[in-house]
C-alpha cells in the first residue's frame, strides 16, 4: 500500500540535524517482549546509514533501557511527553516533523489501538498522531491478541489510512507452549523494508549489460615467500563493481589479493599474478564494458626461486626482471570480442595529464581515469580520490577534472557517465 500523503505541508525542522545527509528514522519501541529485538534493529538501521532517534513507551522501559537505545543510536532517547527539556518547544511535534520515516517495533496491541482511535496520551502516540511521514509497523503480540476482533478492526483501519505493516510471522511465543501468528518480523526484514521506503528502487541504466572489472594489486612471486606488488587496496575497483551492479549490470570482478568484502551480487574471481589476471579476463569475455582499475605489476622475475633465496657472502642474488603482459592494451587492441567501451586507469606521481594522454593513445582504450598517487595524496589505500576523466573523440582528447570525492562517489559518477555513453551513442 502506498504511503499516506501528508495532510499539511511539513514545516522546517526547528533544530539542526546531526548529519543533514542521512535519512532520519524515528524508532518507537513498544512494550512487548520483542522489544529486545529493537536494539538489534537500531544497529541494522545504522548499518544502512540512517540517522536513528528512539522513543520508548513506559511499558517498553520494562524490557529495554533508554541508555541502551541511546548508546546504540548515538542519539538522545526520548520517553516522556511532559519532559521539560524537550517540550518547551512542543517537542513531540518537533520529533514528528524531524523524521523521514517512523518505525514502530514492536507495535503492540495497545499502540495499534491508540493509533487507530487517534489517542495521544503519551509521547509515542502523540508523535504518531502528529506525523506526516510514512509509518512502518512491525506488530508483535500473543496470537490470541492478534486474532481478537478488536485488533483486526484496528489493523484494518490503519491499513486503510495508508500505514505499512511488516509481519507478524508465525512461530513460538515467549509464553511456554504458545505458538501461532504474532512474532515480530526480524530486524533485518524491518530494516530492509525501511530502506525500500526511504530509498525507492532506482533506474537500472545498465540493465542487460555485461561489465568486466579488474581491481587490486597483483603479486608476482620471487620465491615461495616473497613477491613484487603495488600498493593498491582494491577499494576503487570494488566500489566501481558495486556501483555497476546497482545500475543493473551483470558484473564480473577479477581481483588481485585484497582484504575487502565482496560486493553483493557480483561474481568475484580471485587471482594472484598478472598472467593469471589476463587469462581470467580473456575467459570472461565477451563483455559490453571493461574497466581496468587493477594496479598490475609491470614486471616479474624471469626465474621464480623454488626455495627461499638466501643471502650469501657475495650478497643478494641478482634478480632478472621481464615485462608482464599488458592487460589493458591486450584487450583494447583485440580484433574479436573487444568490449564496446574499454576504460583504463592511470596512476601517476608526476605530469599526470600528460602521462595519461600518452597512455590513452598507446594502450588503445577509449577512456582513461587518471589520478595522482603520490605519497602525500593518501589515495593508495585511502578512502578518497581525485580523478580526471580523459575521453577520446577521434583525434581529440577531452579532460574532465572531478573534485575530491570518496571512492564510492567516484564510482557512482563514473558509472553514470558510462550509462549515459552506452545509452546514447557508441563510444568513439
Amino acid at each position: 500500500m502506498a504511503p499516506r500523503a501528508p495532510l499539511l505541508a511539513p514545516s522546517a525542522p526547528s533544530s539542526p540535524r546531526p548529519n543533514p545527509g542521512l535519512a532520519r528514522v524515528t524508532l518507537i519501541i513498544g512494550g512487548g517482549i520483542a522489544a529486545y529485538k529493537a536494539l538489534d534493529l537500531i544497529r541494522r538501521l545504522k548499518e544502512r546509514q540512517f540517522q536513528v532517534r528512539c522513543v520508548l513507551t513506559k511499558a517498553a522501559q520494562h524490557f529495554v533501557t533508554p541508555l541502551s537505545a541511546s548508546a546504540l543510536s548515538h542519539e538522545r532517547c526520548y520517553t516522556d511527553l511532559f519532559d521539560p527539556e524537550s517540550e518547551f518547544d512542543a517537542g513531540h511535534i518537533r520529533l514528528a516533523r524531524e523524521a523521514d520515516l517512523i518505525v514502530v517495533a514492536p507495535a503492540t496491541a495497545d499502540l495499534i489501538a491508540k493509533m487507530a482511535h487517534g489517542t495521544a496520551d503519551d509521547l509515542a502516540s502523540a508523535i504518531l498522531l502528529a506525523s506526516h511521514v510514512p509509518i512502518l509497523l512491525a506488530p508483535a503480540m500473543n496470537p490470541l491478541m492478534w486474532n481478537n476482533a478488536a485488533t483486526r478492526r484496528n489493523v484494518a483501519t490503519l491499513q486503510r489510512d495508508g500505514l505499512i505493516m511488516i509481519g507478524p510471522h508465525a512461530g513460538e511465543m515467549a509464553e511456554a507452549g504458545e505458538a501461532g501468528v504474532g512474532r515480530m518480523a526480524e530486524p533485518l526484514e524491518i530494516a530492509a523494508a525501511a530502506e525500500r521506503l526511504l530509498r525507492p528502487p532506482q533506474p537500472k541504466p545498465l540493465k542487460g549489460r555485461r561489465v568486466l572489472i579488474t581491481a587490486g594489486p597483483t603479486h608476482e612471486p620471487i620465491d615461495p615467500v616473497r613477491y613484487i606488488a603495488n600498493r593498491s587496496s582494491g577499494k576503487q575497483g570494488f566500489a566501481i563493481a558495486a556501483a555497476a551492479q546497482a545500475a543493473g549490470a551483470d558484473v564480473t570482478l577479477i581481483s588481485g589479493p585484497v582484504e575487502l568484502e565482496n560486493p553483493s551480487d557480483v561474481a568475484v574471481i580471485p587471482v594472484e599474478s598478472a598472467r593469471d589476471m589476463l587469462a581470467r579476463v580473456e575467459a570472461a569475455l565477451p563483455a559490453d564494458i571493461a574497466i581496468f582499475a587493477a594496479a598490475v605489476a609491470d614486471w616479474r622475475v624471469a626465474h621464480e626461486g623454488e626455495q627461499k633465496l638466501k643471502k650469501t657472502s657475495a650478497g643478494m642474488p641478482p634478480l632478472q626482471l621481464v615485462e608482464n603482459p599488458d592487460i589493458l592494451a591486450t584487450i583494447a587492441h583485440r580484433l574479436d570480442r573487444r568490449p564496446l567501451l574499454v576504460i583504463g586507469f592511470a596512476a601517476e606521481t608526476e605530469h599526470l595529464i600528460e602521462n595519461a594522454k600518452t597512455k590513452l593513445a598507446r594502450k588503445g582504450c577509449d577512456w582513461i581515469v587518471a589520478n595522482d598517487v603520490s605519497p602525500g595524496t593518501g589515495v593508495m589505500g585511502g578512502d578518497r580520490n581525485t580523478v580526471h576523466l580523459l575521453t577520446r573523440h577521434g583525434k581529440d582528447i577531452d579532460v574532465d577534472s572531478w573534485p575530491v570525492m570518496t571512492k564510492e562517489e567516484v564510482a557512482s559518477a563514473l558509472i553514470a557517465r558510462i550509462a549515459s555513453a552506452m545509452n546514447t551513442e557508441a563510444p568513439s
